[in-house]
């Protein structure tokens, strides 16, 4: 569900993710490219902390997540990122290098823990004035979900995306009140 037990929302609007988006290039460039990460891919925390440079395929512009909810391994997806994203992250990180070295590809690319993860996109958030009960990486998740559902991508590949293994779970997005169906509501006030 898109919003809790009071009725308020649980996902930041588009407006908000980029003001966190934004707000992260305070912190030091490998946190601001976690950030970046969870932003861009809807990507649940665990899945991130476990990609790998030799998950990031630049030519393609993808980055392929292991999907760790699953009840086995080795389920993957393949969500494209923006560019400059990728380019961020072969600077700050070295792509090149680790991709090429047999040891490194495999390492992880954010050594940090859970706990780590989690204070980064909080410490975002708030300096983002986004208000403290969304300041969650699983609200990133969600607006990951209401924000491509708003700008019409189908929700099959929504769902391919969130790696979601029922279309009925991807739905709940569509339940979010985007610019459309605000445009629509107007309509019937003029």
């Amino acid at each position: 569900m898109i919003y809790d037990h009071t009725g308020r929302r649980k996902y930041l609007t588009i407006k908000e993710r980029q003001a966190f988006i934004d707000a992260t290039r305070r912190l030091r460039p490998e946190a601001h490219t976690f950030c970046l990460a969870l932003a861009y891919t809807g990507a649940r925390i665990s899945e991130i902390l476990a990609l790998t440079p030799e998950r990031i395929d630049t030519e393609a512009g993808i980055i392929i997540i292991e999907s760790l909810k699953k009840r086995r391994r080795g389920v993957f997806r393949a969500v494209p990122v923006p560019r400059d994203f990728l380019q961020q992250l072969q600077s700050i990180h070295d792509l090149s290098a680790a991709q090429s070295s047999p040891t490194l590809r495999a390492e992880r690319i954010w050594s940090w823990g859970r706990t780590t993860a989690w204070s980064l996109v909080k410490r975002g958030m708030i300096s983002a004035n986004i208000s403290l009960a969304l300041t969650t990486p699983k609200a990133l998740r969600h607006a990951f979900g209401v924000g491509a559902i708003q700008k019409n991508v189908p929700l099959n590949i929504v769902q391919k995306w969130m790696g979601h293994s029922r279309i009925s779970t991807t739905a709940i997005y569509a339940d979010a009140v985007g610019e459309e169906e605000r445009t629509l509501s107007a309509r019937m006030w003029r």
